[in-house]
């Protein structure tokens, strides 16, 4: 049972608010919880829907992630190409087992699909 109730537990609370609010409030009480929760969830799927949005807008804008807000010159950051054909070596850092998508060195989580990384 979820929280660790017991079938005996419910039915004590839903006798216990059937005392306290009534029958004629018992329905009100009961719709007012669910828009609660649906609202609590929806909230909160947005606020991780945004940060993860953040995250990938930073990670496709490296000049934006540094901490004195300095952008750097690309082109000096980036390691020659040595390869043929435009193939470049794989970026140094994490790579995420169930996308497999490249994080930086640093990443506990993949930035692409939420999975913690191995260590």
């Amino acid at each position: 049972m979820p929280f660790g109730l017991q079938p005996l537990d419910i039915i004590v609370i839903v006798v216990v608010a059937l005392v306290i609010f009534g029958p004629k409030q018992l329905p009100k009480l009961g719709r007012w919880l669910g828009k609660t929760f649906t609202s609590l969830r929806k909230g909160a799927r947005d606020l991780a829907d945004g940060f993860a949005e953040e995250t990938r807008a930073q990670d496709r804008e490296p000049g934006m992630s540094t901490p004195t807000g300095t952008e750097k010159n690309e082109a000096a950051s980036r390691p020659p190409d040595n390869q043929p054909n435009g193939v470049t070596s794989p970026a140094p850092g994490k790579f995420c087992t169930s996308c497999g998508a490249a994080n930086p060195a640093g990443a506990r989580f993949c930035n692409q699909c939420g999975t913690r990384l191995s260590a």
